[in-house]
């Protein structure tokens, strides 16, 4: 039986060594890009991300950078970092996308939300960067979306993808403003859907418009492409007092223990870096 002495040791090392744990290299480097701009919306989720991504990082060790700074999406910047994240728009300039696509390319990992698949001919954001959208996020041109912001019962389709497996079947998603797209993603071979809409959620919206209710129809809001070490994500719209003038936040996205587990999951399975 060890003496006092060598029990104090041994304690000193574990503790040692749980430090060094907890402060120890981080595990990836993550930058995140955003415009911040125009939908009070999605204004108000960027500054939310940007405060929950702050926090994670810490809790799960990895360096967490954002900018609006477009610019900084070039090769000699993004050798830095392992995960790229877009949290609402996509970059305009053909240099940045260049640099994006070598990077997504040579095993670089992604992880985009909401607005950032969004593309729209004509719009402010026209559907003119066919790698990403159509290539890349197989998902094409915006289609639909749902109004107001809703919340919805998210049927879990991949359970052994590292993102999902620890997630229930179904779970209840907070509020969000729901995209369709042209493109069928069950018909792309390359697009693995992660989650999608339970028909429990139907009807889903609640208007004025009818055609922003949606009443039945088959709705992935969670995918990757196999081709590329990425993950897209439906959510990212808080639901915002538009009518009242006052632009008051009803509801948050990282408030949801599920929903957030499935974040945290992709980011650390992406942050590993390329297989």
């Amino acid at each position: 039986m060890p003496g006092p002495i060598q029990f104090i040791v041994a304690l000193f090392f574990s503790f040692a060594t749980l430090c060094a744990a907890a402060g120890g290299k981080p595990r990836f480097n993550a930058i995140a890009f955003y415009t911040g701009k125009n939908d009070p919306a999605h204004v108000s989720f960027v500054h939310e991300a940007n405060q929950w991504f702050s926090g994670i990082s810490k809790k799960y060790r990895f360096n967490y950078e954002s900018t609006s700074d477009w610019t900084k999406l070039n090769p000699e910047n993004l050798s830095r970092y392992q995960l790229v994240i877009f949290f609402d728009t996509r970059p305009d300039s053909a240099a940045q996308r260049n640099a994006f696509q070598e990077y997504m390319e040579k095993g670089g990992a992604f992880m985009g939300f909401h607005f950032s698949a969004f593309a729209l001919t004509p719009s402010s954001y026209p559907q003119n960067w066919d790698w990403y959208h159509n290539q890349f996020l197989g998902s094409g041109e915006y289609k639909g979306n749902t109004w107001r912001p809703t919340s919805a019962v998210l049927n879990v389709e991949d359970r052994k993808h590292p993102a999902s497996r620890k997630l229930p079947a179904t779970f209840e998603s907070q509020p969000n403003e729901w995209y369709s797209w042209t493109n069928d993603l069950r018909k792309n071979p390359d697009i693995r859907v992660l989650a999608s809409i339970d028909t429990t959620s139907y009807p889903l919206g609640t208007g004025p418009k009818p055609h922003e209710i949606w009443h039945s129809g088959d709705y992935p809001v969670v995918w990757t492409n196999i081709n590329y070490r990425m993950i897209y994500i439906n959510m990212g719209h808080n639901d915002i007092d538009y009518e009242h003038g006052t632009n008051q936040e009803l509801s948050l996205t990282f408030v949801n223990k599920i929903q957030n587990k499935l974040v945290v999951d992709a980011l650390l399975w992406l942050g590993k870096g390329k297989q």
